[in-house]
């Protein structure tokens, strides 16, 4: 179990402090279950905040993890956002990944019952072409039975093939299967 404390906020880049300690960064669309992973991971109920309102997050959430910082991003896609706020999303984002940071890992997050979606592929092409480490997580696989979870674990497994060696992690919220082996790659990027 990751042992965090809630740091701080930042809804603009201009308010991201500097850190010297590795980042483990959360990033998936709105309503993926990016919360549920992250309280589910740390074993608290209300950490993360889960909203029944996608795009409900605006802003980067900082996490003290003792030797790393757990870093919340909000999440993207959701369409009924204002034009403003996704520009200010952006800005927050990419000042986020400009920042010079060390980030020990991306969790990128995709819902294991639905192809990834464009919003999720640019993201995933763009820590591959940046060079920064991920994993892939795939929640909600508790909602396929087993012949449907191992179809989508498959489709998945061949739209990720393009990218090498990509860690792929199927994880319900429900049962906690999969938190383990997240936790354990979290742990080793942190160590590494």
């Amino acid at each position: 179990m990751l042992n965090v404390e809630f740091t701080y906020s930042a809804g603009l880049s201009s308010q991201l402090r500097p850190d010297d300690r590795p980042d483990v960064v959360f990033s998936g669309r709105s309503n993926v279950g990016k919360s549920s992973l992250i309280n589910k991971l740390c074993n608290r109920k209300s950490l993360a905040r889960v909203s029944s309102k996608p795009g409900k997050t605006a802003t980067i959430n900082f996490f003290d993890g003792g030797s790393f910082n757990l870093v919340d991003l909000p999440g993207y896609g959701y369409a009924k956002v204002s034009k403003v706020e996704k520009l200010r999303w952006a800005e927050l984002v990419e000042g986020y990944f400009s920042a010079g940071r060390e980030i020990a890992l991306v969790v990128q997050i995709i819902d294991m019952r639905h192809k990834p979606s464009a919003d999720d592929m640019d993201m995933i092409r763009f820590l591959y072409d940046s060079g920064i480490p991920f994993i892939v997580v795939m929640t909600k696989s508790d909602k396929l039975n087993k012949s449907e979870f191992q179809t989508q674990l498959d489709r998945i497994s061949s739209v990720m093939a393009e990218f090498d060696n990509i860690g792929l992690y199927p994880f319900s919220a429900l049962s906690g299967d999969g938190a383990e082996a997240i936790e354990a790659a979290v742990n080793a990027a942190v160590q590494g």
